[in-house]
């Protein structure tokens, strides 16, 4: 594990680091000036979100080094829970 995700999990105690973990699918779409990014990773049933300024390459079928946070969003007066990514990297 690298030293900067393990300052950041010891800093944050709600964080959570996941290796290696394979991508399903990868979309990106214009939210006002950023672009939201959202994947959907094996053996997870709950989206991973971030935003970037710029597109990012293909993550679909990589594999991938995530640090997150669980969260919640409403859509349409539903609770959702989600995934609110922190850090990804190419694993």
């Amino acid at each position: 594990m690298n030293k900067a995700v393990k300052k950041m999990l010891a800093k944050h105690e709600r964080l959570v680091h996941s290796e290696g973990v394979t991508v399903l699918s990868h979309t990106q779409r214009e939210k006002g000036e950023w672009i939201q990014h959202t994947i959907m990773v094996d053996d997870y049933d709950v989206p991973f979100k971030f935003r970037r300024v710029k597109k990012y390459k293909d993550l679909q079928g990589q594999k991938v080094s995530l640090v997150y946070y669980p969260d919640t969003e409403t859509v349409a007066g539903f609770d959702i829970e989600i995934m609110q990514v922190v850090r990804i990297k190419r694993f």
